[in-house]
């Protein structure tokens, strides 16, 4: 059976180091999704998460029980934050943030096998937020981003290098503010917790 780890394959989009700022551009991937709005943790946040992981696991194993036998593990939750009124995220007022939850899913991943994994999925689960999942692309394209280490509730220092070191390079913000959770918080040591930040951006000088 072969076995892929897109972690390593996609390593410049899903490692990085706390100590610098780096540039990458992302390319368009496909990724499974739920919207909401509320602060994080919250039920209907949960819930989300809860049927991302149902839905990418399943796909995992209908994969690997196939005829291409291919084992793969399942990519980092990711998540996208942002406010109408922005002030309502930098201030944290966190029952107006807007979220969009996701896990990035390989290029032999088909619209088909997500709607056959859903469906699978429903028979075996009752999961509230199945009906809003969604199977889109996302083209992120040019960004900074840094590891953060530490408790989710510490990264506004972080947030702040990333952002000076755009402005600082000539650039803007653009998009929307990107956490990529590489660890499980369930288990981990909230000191340890490793989060990637992400932020889309243009370059307007160099």
């Amino acid at each position: 059976m072969e076995k892929i780890d897109f972690n390593k394959e996609l390593k410049e989009y899903y490692k990085c180091s706390a100590k610098k700022v780096v540039e990458c551009i992302v390319p368009e991937m496909n990724f499974l999704m739920v919207d909401g709005m509320g602060e994080p943790g919250a039920s209907d946040h949960q819930a989300a998460i809860d049927v991302l992981f149902s839905v990418a696991y399943t796909l995992k194993f209908m994969v690997k029980k196939s005829p291409a036998a291919i084992d793969y593990g399942v990519m980092p939750l990711e998540g996208l934050w942002w406010a109408e009124d922005m002030s309502d995220f930098v201030e944290g007022n966190k029952s107006n943030w807007i979220w969009r939850m996701m896990i990035m899913q390989p290029a032999l991943i088909t619209a088909t096998m997500v709607d056959s994994a859903m469906d699978a999925v429903s028979g075996k689960k009752d999961l509230p937020a199945l009906p809003n999942l969604r199977f889109e692309s996302f083209n992120e394209g040019l960004s900074a981003q840094i590891l953060h280490v530490g408790p989710f509730s510490e990264e506004g220092p972080t947030v702040e290098k990333l952002h000076e070191f755009i402005q600082g390079n000539g650039g803007e913000l653009t998009g929307k503010h990107h956490e990529i959770y590489l660890s499980d918080i369930r288990r981990a040591d909230p000191r340890n917790w490793k989060t990637i930040i992400r932020q889309p951006m243009t370059i307007l000088c160099r």
